[in-house]
């Protein structure tokens, strides 16, 4: 067992099915060092597991650190998972790595006590403990990407839930009948109609029915169309993409409301691959106040003045600082343990 003590350093590592981010993270969330390389997920969960450990040592080594240095790991990577058993179950993009006990193995690599967390859960950690949510005691976080993730902090407690799926925001139901099928084969479901996938499909099938966009032209050139692109051209003042950019934002209000009505947190952060600029882009801006307008409409007047929603603020490395985080809350509550 190791106690966190003053000045102890936490390596964060943030697995995803094409990169590895990983960083050394001091016990005040502050980054020391960041790196990302290759998954090469595709070799296998033993290969994996060996470049999970080489981002770690390459950040122990940016950091200028000893690696007596570091208290613990913390490893965040996408579900399905077993948490307290520190396995994966059947992660969709990192296909062969079924009921691969990934914790015990990272520990045994890199000779320190490793947490394990989903990657989304982390990432919300990360907001919470080092980043825009670094001063309040609740936090329901989103992760738009191509699903929608979520996670959900509630005084420094992370929601993992009794079978380690809990703070599954993208699969809170949206519409029972007639609704729009999601990746996981249910129907009418937050990610059905918030994520880059729902997003692109809905853009296609307007466009098979003649739909007026600039978009046209582009896509004539065989350019792939993408979440970035539908952004370029609602700056550009394509009433088409904004307006489907600003439909999405109106589910995902809605998806809002219903999770702040379970837990009353104090803030929702909306982060990950597709924000649409944030507040740097008049589509990221429109977004937002769209998400806010809707969950405005939709909620108690008391919790539409109070619940603050924006964007997070720490990017592509809350992930690895979030898992950095999970490993010192583990260390300060006495609850590591090597090669569990």
């Amino acid at each position: 067992m190791t106690n966190s003590g003053s000045g102890s350093l936490f390596l964060g590592i943030d697995l995803g099915g094409t990169n590895i981010k990983s960083g050394v993270v001091d016990e005040h969330g502050v980054v020391i060092s960041s790196v990302s390389i290759p998954t090469e997920g595709h070799r296998g969960a033993e290969h994996g597991v060996g470049q999970i450990c080489l981002a770690g040592q390459t950040a122990i080594s940016l950091a200028g650190v000893d690696a007596s240095q570091i208290v613990a790991t913390g490893l965040a990577t996408p579900g399905t998972m077993d948490i307290p058993a520190g396995m994966l179950l059947e992660p969709t993009n990192l296909e062969g790595w079924d009921h691969f006990p990934i914790r015990r193995r990272v520990s045994e690599l890199l000779n320190l006590p490793a947490v394990l967390q989903n990657d989304a859960n982390a990432a919300a950690y990360g907001e919470y403990w080092a980043g825009q949510a670094r001063h309040v005691r609740s936090l329901a976080f989103y992760t738009l990407g191509t699903g929608l993730g979520g996670g959900l902090i509630i005084d420094d407690h992370i929601i993992e839930g009794e079978h380690s799926h809990g703070a599954e925001l993208g699969h809170v139901i949206l519409e029972m009948d007639h609704g729009r099928l999601c990746n996981t084969g249910q129907y009418g479901t937050a990610e059905a109609y918030v994520s880059a996938t729902a997003l692109l499909k809905r853009c296609q099938q307007l466009l098979e029915c003649g739909a007026e966009t600039i978009l046209r032209p582009r896509l004539a050139q065989g350019e792939a169309l993408s979440p970035l692109m539908m952004t370029q051209a609602a700056e550009s003042g394509d009433e088409f993409s904004l307006g489907l950019i600003l439909e999405m934002a109106r589910y995902l209000g809605a998806a809002i409301t219903s999770v702040v009505h379970a837990i009353d947190p104090a803030m929702v952060l909306l982060g990950g691959a597709m924000t649409f600029g944030r507040h740097d882009s008049p589509v990221g801006r429109a977004f937002l106040d769209q998400v806010r307008n809707e969950f405005r409409r939709r909620t108690f007047p008391t919790l539409a003045e109070k619940t603050k929603i924006d964007y997070a603020s720490l990017g592509g490395d809350a992930g690895f600082i979030g898992a950095a985080g999970c490993a010192c809350l583990a260390a300060k509550r006495g609850r590591l343990f090597n090669r569990e």
